[in-house]
């Protein structure tokens, strides 16, 4: 008879997103998780809690903490939160650097302990630690890939869910481009079950020029909302939704979903980029990222995704500078 085996998920940092994401893998039973972190006792502490709920919250698998990343050996998904937000007086340099010392140790680590494993990086900033969890590794493309828009795409559905009244259950948005002030959230393509956004925005207020000024006020919120929630923490940043949505991109992978969902990932051509990872729309399953879906975009949408390749660019430049790529 064989023996049945969960899959096995590493989490890599332990902070608030670590510890919602450990509980979120227990709830849904996605597999035995282990998560490690650099800070002494910590993670055994999070998930000893996490586990003690096991007969409450009805899950069997395993909840485990570490400080030894030997432990991380033969898992199947890494999801890494690793790495310090800015600080007051920190450059962007300085948080490249500090960031991008901590992702390298990250890589190699998995590298070494979970060749065979994907790869989700949530840790910030997104889009050049991808790139650099890539090199470290030489894992394959499809293997490595960041959540920030399936986050940023619920943001965007939210507000325009509050602003019609609306169950936000039948918000389809979608946000490309980098993960920060460029993101492109795609009205044109904004839907309530197929039925446009601004159609919806127009019946409500009568008037296409107030429709256009409340949608022009969401998407300026959806790219500003992470400063939105840090501003009113006063300490720290967001941790329930990033966590949530790299839990939705884990699902899809486990459970070769093949979810169309806003992925960090490796383009090759598509939306006229080569050799760069995105924030663009994939299929997710079991294989990782299997297929990048391309838009039709207008030449407006076009110009705001270039803008924000360009920052992504930018940031690259910024680590091949550092000696980083």
């Amino acid at each position: 008879m064989a023996t049945f085996k969960r899959p096995k998920i590493a989490l890599i940092g332990g902070g608030q997103i670590g510890g919602v994401l450990a509980q979120l893998c227990a709830l849904r039973e996605l597999g035995d998780v282990v998560m490690y972190d650099i800070v002494e006792d910590m993670p055994q502490g999070k998930c000893l809690d996490i586990a003690e709920a096991s007969r409450v919250d009805r899950f069997d698998v395993e909840v485990k903490g570490t400080n030894d990343y030997a432990d991380i050996e033969g898992a199947d998904i890494c999801i890494v939160t690793a790495g310090l937000p800015r600080k007051p007086g920190m450059s962007r340099d300085d948080l490249l650097t500090t960031n991008a010392n901590i992702i390298k140790t990250v890589a190699e680590n998995i590298k070494k302990y979970a060749p065979d494993s994907h790869v989700i990086v949530i840790s910030n900033p997104l889009d050049a630690m991808v790139t650099l969890m890539r090199e470290v590794t030489g894992f394959p493309h499809n293997r490595v890939y960041g959540q920030a828009g399936v986050l940023d795409s619920s943001r965007f559905a939210s507000f325009i869910a509050w602003e019609l009244g609306l169950s936000v259950k039948d918000i389809n948005a979608l946000v490309l481009g980098g993960h920060g002030d460029t993101m492109v959230p795609l009205v044109r393509y904004a839907n309530v079950n197929g039925i446009p956004v601004m159609e919806l925005l127009e019946q409500k207020y009568g008037d296409a020029a107030k429709a256009k000024e409340v949608m022009d006020a969401i998407v300026e919120r959806t790219r500003k909302a992470g400063g939105e929630v840090v501003a009113l923490l006063k300490k720290g940043s967001a941790f329930y939704s990033p966590a949530s949505s790299a839990i939705a991109m884990a699902e899809a992978v486990l459970r070769d979903q093949k979810r169309v969902l806003p992925v960090c990932a490796w383009l090759n051509g598509e939306y006229g980029v080569k050799d760069m990872y995105l924030g663009v729309p994939a299929v997710l399953g079991a294989n990782g990222v299997e297929k990048v879906i391309e838009l039709s975009l207008n030449e407006e949408e076009q110009a705001m995704l270039d803008n924000s390749i360009n920052a992504v660019k930018k940031l690259i430049e910024d680590m091949k500078r550092l000696g980083f790529l």
